[in-house]
C-alpha cells in the first residue's frame, strides 16, 4: 500500500514538474518574443480601413515589442477568409497576426468563412468605426433626395460595399429592412472599388465606415448623408442619423487583431499588452482623432472582445438569414 502511495505521489510530482516546465517554457517564449519575422495578414484589400489600421500600427508595434521585422500582406479573397485560414493553420507562436474587421464574424454567420471562433483568439479590438451612407454629393445633396429617388424608383437604386456578408452589407440590410426601401446591394472586393463606382455613376451609394473615406470627403467628392448613430457627430453636425429617422441602427465596424487559438497564454498576454501600449500612445490617439475614430471607445481586451464576437455572431446570423 505504501508503495502504491509512493508511486502515486511520484507520478503527481512528475506531472506538476512537467506543468511547471511547460509554463516556464511558455514564459521564456513570451520574454523572447519576437524570435523571428512577424506577418500582419490583412483580411481586406489595400486602401480600406483595416489596411490603413494595420499599416499605421506597424511601426508603433515594432517599437512596443522592442524591434521586429514586420511584413504586411493583404489577403482580401473570400471576404478575408484566406487570412483567417493562414493564421489558424500556421504556427501558434504569435508571429502571424490576423488584422480583421467585423467581416470575420459576419462572414462566419453567413456560412462563408470556414474558420470559426474556436480556431482564432482575439488579442484585442482597437477600433469601433461609425458606419454611414455615402453618395456623390453632385447626385444626391442630402438623404431626403436619396430616399425620395429610391421610393419613386423601386428596385433601381444600387448600393455598393465590400463583399457579401461584410459590415457594409449588414449595414445595407439593416437600412433596407428598417426603411422598407426596395434597393439592391452590389459587392466589391475593396472599399476603393466601391467608392470608384459611386464616383463613376455606376451605383448610387455605398455603406461603409467613416475613416476610409476621409480624403474623399475633404475633397468634396463623397459625402455622408446618413450616419448610423444615436446622435449627430461633431465633425458632421448637419448630417442626420438613423435614430433621427426612427431606425435603431447604430452598429459599427470593429477592427481587431487575432492569433492562432493555441497561442500560449503568456505570448497572448504579451501581445495584448503591446497593443494596449500602442493604443494608449499619443501617436496612436492623434491618428485616431484625425480619422474620426474617437466617437466610440475602441479598446476592448481579449476576453471581453471574445464575448462580443459570440453575441454578434448570433445577431448577424438572424439578420443575414432574414435578408436572404
Amino acid at each position: 500500500m505504501l508503495a502504491k502511495k509512493t508511486l502515486k505521489s511520484a507520478t503527481l510530482g512528475l506531472g506538476l514538474a512537467l506543468v511547471s516546465v511547460a509554463m516556464g517554457a511558455n514564459a521564456d517564449e513570451a520574454s523572447d518574443y519576437p524570435s523571428k519575422p512577424i506577418q500582419f495578414l490583412v483580411a481586406a484589400g489595400a486602401g480600406g480601413g483595416t489596411d490603413n489600421f494595420a499599416r499605421v500600427v506597424r511601426p508603433m508595434f515594432e517599437e512596443a515589442v522592442g524591434g521586429a521585422r514586420i511584413t504586411v500582406v493583404n489577403l482580401p479573397s473570400a471576404s478575408g477568409a484566406l487570412a483567417h485560414q493562414r493564421t489558424a493553420n500556421g504556427d501558434p507562436d504569435g508571429h502571424t497576426l490576423d488584422f480583421a474587421s467585423t467581416t470575420l464574424v459576419t462572414s462566419l454567420a453567413a456560412g462563408q468563412n470556414p474558420i470559426g471562433l474556436d480556431q482564432l483568439t482575439p488579442i484585442a479590438r482597437m477600433q469601433s468605426d461609425v458606419m454611414a451612407l455615402f453618395v456623390n454629393p453632385e447626385r444626391y445633396p442630402d438623404v431626403e433626395s436619396f430616399l425620395e429617388y429610391a421610393r419613386e424608383n423601386p428596385g433601381k437604386v444600387t448600393v455598393g460595399g465590400t463583399h457579401t456578408a461584410s459590415p457594409d452589407h449588414v449595414a445595407f440590410l439593416s437600412l433596407r429592412d428598417a426603411s422598407g426601401l426596395d434597393i439592391n446591394f452590389i459587392p466589391y472586393d475593396s472599399t476603393g472599388n466601391a467608392t470608384a463606382n459611386v464616383l463613376g455613376g455606376n451605383i448610387d451609394a455605398t455603406t461603409t465606415s467613416l475613416s476610409p473615406l476621409l480624403s474623399y470627403i475633404e475633397a468634396g467628392q463623397m459625402a455622408p448623408i446618413l450616419i448610423f448613430s444615436e446622435e449627430r457627430l461633431d465633425h458632421y453636425p448637419d448630417v442626420p442619423t438613423t435614430v433621427e429617422h426612427g431606425w435603431d441602427l447604430t452598429d459599427g465596424n470593429d477592427r481587431a487583431i487575432f492569433v492562432h487559438a493555441d497561442t500560449p497564454e503568456p505570448i497572448l498576454q504579451r501581445l495584448e499588452g503591446a497593443f494596449k501600449e500602442v493604443y494608449d500612445s499619443e501617436e496612436y490617439q492623434t491618428y485616431a482623432e484625425r480619422v474620426n475614430l474617437t466617437y466610440r471607445e475602441g479598446w476592448m481586451g481579449s476576453e471581453a472582445y471574445r464575448q462580443r464576437l459570440e453575441n454578434n455572431y448570433a445577431l448577424y446570423s438572424r439578420l443575414l438569414q432574414n435578408g436572404e
